[in-house]
């Protein structure tokens, strides 16, 4: 499907990076690759097209919208067996997929989707009055409402500073519990600029907001578990790619692939040989080009970091 705004685009999503994300993972057109950020099913399409018949794709997705968006775009796929659609959070990828591992590749497309970020009652953005829900699974308890009405301040601060890197956080913070009760999105976006200088409004806001959407979500221990999970489910020369759109993120990806851990130190044999699982294949991040960020101004934050999964050295 071709759109405006890029190829396999609709409204529900515009993939980002399409073509380099197959570049980088489809490595045999009969494979099992999985997309575990479906989204509204941009990336899995593209796979798709870049098989042969025999070749077969998991899509996985906490949202339910998400889950249904794919299902609507390509009942055909489904029918024919070529794909493979699951609700679930991607930290449960090894039991999500064990029935068909080892997969060829595995792709994490990180972030919010367009849909997301649009449609009000979700409440993930400050430009749209909703009230503040931020959940990606609608099932889950908590909701950014719950975080920023119930919260301490010192625990408020620390969700700033930690998920959302911000230098204004007590300040913040403070000013949020001065404002409760904090029903919507536009009541939290104006607290949060009566707290800063006029010219840090703007990124205060968006910080304030991928805090709480960290928070709410879990999003970096989901993270943490995917990653420490992919060397276990990729075959021996398959691929990883991922995008990630904040740094931290980035970090995180960038460390699996270099040392394998996230925490602590790699792990060695005998000889002091580090035992890494991943082969990076990007030194630097990938970027989306001049083009793509003037069609699709959301692209413009995304890093997409890649690796081959190898063998132990010295491994049989």
């Amino acid at each position: 499907m071709l759109t405006a705004k890029g190829p396999y685009a609709t409204a529900y999503h515009t993939p980002v990076l399409c073509h380099t994300v197959l570049e980088y993972l489809v490595t045999d057109t009969n494979g099992m690759y999985v997309d575990a950020t479906a989204g509204g099913g941009g990336h899995v399409e593209a796979i798709l097209s870049a098989l042969s018949p025999k070749g077969c794709v998991i899509a996985i997705d906490r949202d339910a919208d998400a889950v249904h968006a794919v299902e609507m775009r390509l009942p055909e796929a489904i029918d024919s067996k070529r794909l493979i659609v699951y609700q679930g959070a991607f930290s449960n990828l090894e039991a999500l997929v064990q029935d068909h591992t080892p997969i060829t590749g595995l792709l994490l497309d990180l972030g919010v989707s367009s849909y997301q970020l649009d449609h009000g009652p979700r409440g993930f953005s400050h430009r749209q009055t909703a009230p503040l829900d931020m959940r990606m699974d609608a099932e889950s308890q908590m909701t950014a409402a719950d975080i920023v009405n119930r919260f301490t301040e010192g625990a408020l601060r620390k969700i700033l500073r930690r998920w959302g890197e911000e230098p204004h956080a007590r300040r913040i913070a403070q000013r949020v519990v001065a404002c409760r009760p904090i029903g919507t999105t536009t009541d939290l976006a104006t607290a949060v600029r009566s707290a800063v200088p006029l010219r840090w409004e703007s990124r205060a806001v968006a910080r304030t907001f991928q805090a709480l959407r960290i928070a709410v979500n879990g999003e970096m221990d989901e993270l943490a578990q995917v990653l420490d999970a992919s060397a276990r489910v990729v075959a021996e020369g398959g691929r990883l790619v991922v995008i990630s759109y904040h740094s931290l993120e980035d970090r995180m990806v960038k460390r699996m692939l270099r040392d394998g851990v996230l925490t602590g130190e790699p792990e060695r044999d005998v000889y002091g040989v580090r035992l890494v699982p991943w082969q990076p294949l990007t030194r630097r991040p990938v970027v989306p080009d001049a083009t793509e960020i003037t069609a699709n101004r959301r692209s413009r934050s995304a890093k997409l970091r890649a690796g081959v999964r190898c063998s132990f050295p010295g491994s049989a």
